[in-house]
């Protein structure tokens, strides 16, 4: 099937590494041009980025997206690069894997990841609509789109990591709003959230390695494996396509192989090797 993302440009936050950074190879996969936002890992990022082979349909931008005038000044330059900005991922997001009782996380800690993760997706959303005000909707009716990346520790919390799941959580408010302001700008545009469980990243892959880990978190997964940045990517970039998900707006696709809130599984361990095993085969 055709999503109609050719040439369409999309920006990607926090495409330095893991989903992002998949997100930002499935686009151009589809011959999208791609803006790749990073921040800490700035000169990853560049070095990435020219190696790619769509390196001349890209733009890498650097920005802290706890700062809302660096973010606009993000999409300043990609709108004077490709003169617009059709669909926008805010992914950028951190997560501490030190676990601890919520009295036991220092308030910094809890500021810089309700910064990040949920003042950061809002800045983001705030600087696209902006963007999408100066330029207006597309002439072809292919609606602009948000997608903002959550995850599943806002459905069913995360014990030791309550900051995150609640950064999380704000995101289920700022899409059944923002769903219902952006069609202002664009009466085809839509706003949607992808949530993936476990997914092998390098933020995740820490605590992944601990013995018996696997084991924990995948006892309440029908699909006992653990997910891949590329299974989240290519929800994303469904969400994105006019011509695949034109009347979807407002939902919810969560990418964590048929998660629950209860224990499908005995205590019994599984064979981790295989699993890990796994996560390298295509």
């Amino acid at each position: 099937m055709d999503l109609a993302l050719a040439d369409k440009v999309v920006l990607v936050t926090g495409a330095s590494g893991g989903i992002g950074r998949a997100v930002a190879e499935a686009f151009a996969g589809e011959g999208a041009r791609v803006v790749a936002h990073g921040h800490r890992n700035w000169k990853s990022l560049e070095a990435w980025l020219a190696d790619r082979p769509w390196s001349d349909r890209a733009l890498a931008v650097r920005a802290d997206v706890a700062r809302p005038e660096e973010l606009e000044a993000a999409f300043d330059r990609a709108l004077s690069a490709f003169g617009r900005v059709d669909a926008c991922v805010a992914n950028a997001g951190i997560w501490s894997p030190d676990p601890l009782l919520l009295h036991e996380v220092p308030a910094e800690r809890i500021r810089k990841v309700l910064e990040v993760n949920l003042l950061g997706a809002i800045w983001t959303a705030r600087a696209f609509m902006a963007a999408l005000a100066r330029t207006g909707a597309r002439p072809d009716g292919h609606g602009a789109s948000l997608v903002l990346i959550g995850s599943t520790a806002a459905r069913f919390g995360e014990s030791h990591h309550a900051e995150y799941s609640i950064s999380k959580a704000g995101l289920y408010g700022a899409l059944r709003s923002l769903k219902n302001e952006i069609v202002h700008l664009d009466p085809f545009a839509r706003v949607n959230l992808v949530e993936p469980g476990w997914t092998a990243t390098p933020m995740a892959m820490d605590a992944l390695e601990v013995p018996g880990a696997i084991s924990g978190v995948t006892r309440t997964m029908a699909l006992r494996q653990i997910g891949r940045p590329e299974d989240v990517a290519r929800a994303v970039v469904f969400l994105s396509s006019h011509a695949a998900a034109r009347h979807l707006s407002g939902e919810v696709l969560t990418v964590a192989g048929g998660m629950e809130g209860r224990s499908l599984w005995g205590t019994g361990e599984i064979d981790e090797e295989a699993v890990r095993r796994r996560l390298g085969e295509d």
